[in-house]
């Protein structure tokens, strides 16, 4: 099934698949033709937009010229990266650093335990 077809719950459409219910359908030569010739608009569309894209882009880009001496990267912005003890199939052991959040989930008169963990290695956002 096509992502389309997944995420709308129909076959998509094409340009090259479009027809009235009352048409007869081509066969042969002529369908061939007709296929050919919907590709070319396709393809002569989307070389019309890239350009339009193209020369609005270049209108706005601006060249970077550096001489010796100047300061191209700040080292003040690099952070230090913590060192993962990895094995040699290149996994690692996750640690939990502490319990960031606690509640008691309630389903059909059962109570379920949920905690928020902080991992080692992760930042904040990433616990689970």
């Amino acid at each position: 099934m096509a992502p389309y077809e997944v995420l709308y719950g129909r076959k998509c459409r094409t340009p090259l698949c479009w027809t009235k219910v009352s048409e007869a359908k081509f066969v042969g030569p002529e369908l061939l033709r007709q296929t050919e010739e919907k590709v070319k608009i396709i393809k002569e569309r989307l070389k019309a937009t890239t350009d339009r894209q193209k020369s609005y882009a270049d209108l706005r880009r601006k060249d970077i010229e550096f001489t010796v001496g100047d300061k191209v990267f700040d080292p003040s912005h690099v952070i230090p990266a913590e060192t993962i003890d990895a094995q040699s199939d290149l996994t690692y052991e996750e640690e939990p650093v502490k319990i960031l959040a606690r509640e008691m989930k309630e389903l059909r008169n059962k109570k379920i335990p949920l905690v928020k963990v902080l991992w080692r290695n992760h930042k904040v956002e990433e616990a689970t």
